[in-house]
């Protein structure tokens, strides 16, 4: 699995544990309070009418008693919300919303992984096919100097005929050994991109004969499901419910309590061995509570401002790859018919050089317009299959392209 995607679902689970905790918000609050420590508590105690009956005996008004001690305080305590103002149910949206945009992060990811692992596989499956086509150019060249060599013997062939051919097929092997050095690359990016050692690709580079669909049905399932928007929309939901939240923390709170002293030996006179009650909290000043929700709501409008924008980007996406796809398979077709002429062509000023009526140059030019075809064809099946994963990912269907791959009246490329 890839690094990346498996971030992107740690994210998610992250995002989920913090809303199942977030549910939990109205549960009551428990907690202890232990405290162990050195005391001291005075009473001035007044004698009021004893005062003269207490000063015969030598004992002054008011009567201080100091008591000094180590006690331990363990006070139980447990705040149960009653009314939150509305902090607690926007937040509770507010953390749903954050699953939803990290949902929609990971689809994202994988649906930028599919795009990148169809154009690192087609990628190897070109670099193939260029391999084949560069290997028959040179093994034809060679082929094309032996039958020129022995012509020569003949006397029917030059000196410079021979130097003409043996230019191009040096040149042929250059290609060639260009050729096997790109699918060694292509075969090792792909093999990173799915952590394994080197693989055989087995679905070929392809090209559908027919529009798969109408422009408009991409653009329209964009709109409907792609995960961007979803992201977006996501956030909106977070910033609107931020502007809650801050709006919340400005009303009162009612919340109900309960203390228990569970060591009630050494409590002072003034500390109850337990307590019930509801209580009210009100911040009456807080700085920037004003300007706290207006930041709130001018990320909401940032939010909604880029939802629009991403609509825009996101047909703009589905327009160019449609767009690309469809040239892709035009120039296949006239590709092939290219092929099948320069496979003729080939075949005859071969048969014309052997027998004296054509130039070596013209076995030249025509096997170079053979093999730049084939690689053209090969290169047109590759864009055409990278335009349809882009305009899947545009939409947001990225996960369709395998089927596309396996429709039967797909033309591949052999």
């Amino acid at each position: 699995m890839s690094d990346a995607l498996r971030a992107a679902e740690l994210a998610v689970e992250d995002k989920q544990q913090l809303a199942a905790a977030a549910q939990r918000l109205r549960l009551p609050e428990l907690s202890a309070d232990i405290r162990f420590a050195d005391s001291k508590k005075t009473l001035a105690i007044p004698l009021g009418p004893l005062e003269p009956l207490a000063a015969q005996y030598g004992i002054d008004s008011p009567v201080v008693i100091e008591n000094r001690s180590w006690r331990t305080r363990p006070i139980l305590q447990a705040t149960l919300p009653l009314y939150s103002g509305g902090a607690i149910p926007a937040q509770q949206r507010l953390s749903a919303a954050a699953v939803q945009q990290a949902e929609a992060e990971r689809a994202l990811q994988a649906d930028t992984l599919l795009t990148r692992l169809v154009q690192a596989y087609f990628g190897q499956s070109l670099a193939e096919r260029v391999v084949a086509a560069r290997q028959q150019a040179r093994e034809g060249l060679q082929q094309h100097l032996a039958d020129t060599r022995r012509l020569k013997e003949q006397g029917f062939a030059t000196q410079a005929q021979q130097l003409q051919v043996q230019v191009a097929r040096d040149q042929a092997e250059r290609e060639f050994q260009r050729a096997l050095n790109d699918q060694d690359s292509a075969r090792e990016t792909l093999a990173l991109l799915l952590r394994s050692a080197p693989v055989q690709t087995s679905t070929p580079l392809f090209v559908l004969p027919e529009p798969i669909a109408a422009r408009e049905h991409f653009r329209g399932q964009a709109v409907a499901a792609h995960p961007q928007l979803a992201r977006l929309q996501a956030i909106v939901a977070q910033s609107r419910e931020g502007v809650r939240l801050q709006q919340a923390r400005q009303r009162p709170t009612v919340f109900a309590f309960g203390q228990y002293d569970a060591h009630k030996e050494d409590a002072t006179l003034v500390e109850p061995d337990w307590a019930l009650g509801v209580g009210i909290r009100y911040t009456f000043l807080s700085g920037g509570r004003s300007q706290q929700v207006a930041a709130a709501r001018a990320r909401s409008e940032q939010a909604e401002a880029a939802l629009r924008e991403v609509r825009v980007e996101l047909d703009i996406a589905v327009t160019r790859a449609y767009a690309a796809m469809s040239n892709a398979a035009t120039q296949f077709t006239l590709l092939q018919s290219a092929i099948a002429q320069a496979e003729e062509n080939l075949r005859l000023q071969t048969l014309s050089f052997r027998e004296g009526q054509a130039t070596s140059l013209d076995v030249i030019d025509a096997r170079t317009a053979l093999v730049g075809a084939q690689v053209a064809r090969a290169q047109a099946a590759y864009q055409f299959d990278v335009a349809l994963a882009q305009l899947l990912e545009a939409s947001g269907g990225s996960g369709e392209f395998p089927r596309y791959a396996e429709l039967p009246d797909r033309i591949d490329v052999q």
